[in-house]
């Protein structure tokens, strides 16, 4: 588990619910993102945020979409096949008066993905970091994408353009807490 609350938690960074301290699943491999990663990320993205439609994929302790939530994004559609993590995600939402604002999916991410909807305006893509799981999910996305949706794309410290579909362009990359990550423009599904 990644710095940022500690074992079991995460700390909200920013917006209304700032500070705000949330129970997690303690799950084998679920590791939120790193308070300073989530700071820089959302400071990439404070005029993208408000009123965004996001999907977290491969979701976890949903500290992405929840920091989202907290900075005024209009939905978040998290996605996660643990059915422990997605019950204390349900229950933070709740805590915070969001369920209302979320949708929360217990599916694995390919089977969303076949049948996902969208567009979404932002996608956070984190998924585990052993095996191909990002491979294979990012190539799946151009149908939940439009011209200007951008991906938040984390791994280990594997270059992460070098695990994304070609023609995918990098918008911001940084390095912190043991990972590599970036904001990307993928290639939208032609209309």
């Amino acid at each position: 588990m990644a710095a940022g609350g500690g074992r079991g938690g995460i700390r909200i960074i920013g917006g209304q619910w700032r500070g705000r301290r949330l129970a997690v699943a303690d799950r084998p491999g679920l590791r939120p993102t790193a308070d300073r990663v989530r700071e820089t990320l959302f400071n990439w993205l404070q005029a993208a945020v408000p009123g965004a439609r996001c999907l977290d994929l491969f979701a976890g302790s949903g500290a992405l979409g929840l920091e989202a939530l907290s900075r005024g994004a209009a939905t978040v559609t998290f996605v996660d096949s643990d059915r422990q993590a997605m019950d204390r995600l349900r229950a933070a939402l709740a805590t915070l008066g969001a369920s209302d604002r979320a949708e929360c999916r217990c599916e694995r991410a390919e089977r969303f993905l076949a049948h996902g909807g969208g567009p979404f305006d932002l996608i956070f893509l984190d998924p585990p970091f052993d095996g191909d799981a990002l491979a294979r999910a990012s190539a799946d996305l151009a149908p939940l994408c439009h011209e200007d949706t951008l991906v938040y794309v984390e791994t280990d410290q594997r270059d992460p353009a070098a695990l994304l579909p070609e023609g995918w362009r990098c918008h911001r990359s940084g390095r912190g807490g043991g990972v590599q990550f970036g904001l990307y423009r993928p290639l939208a599904a032609p209309a």
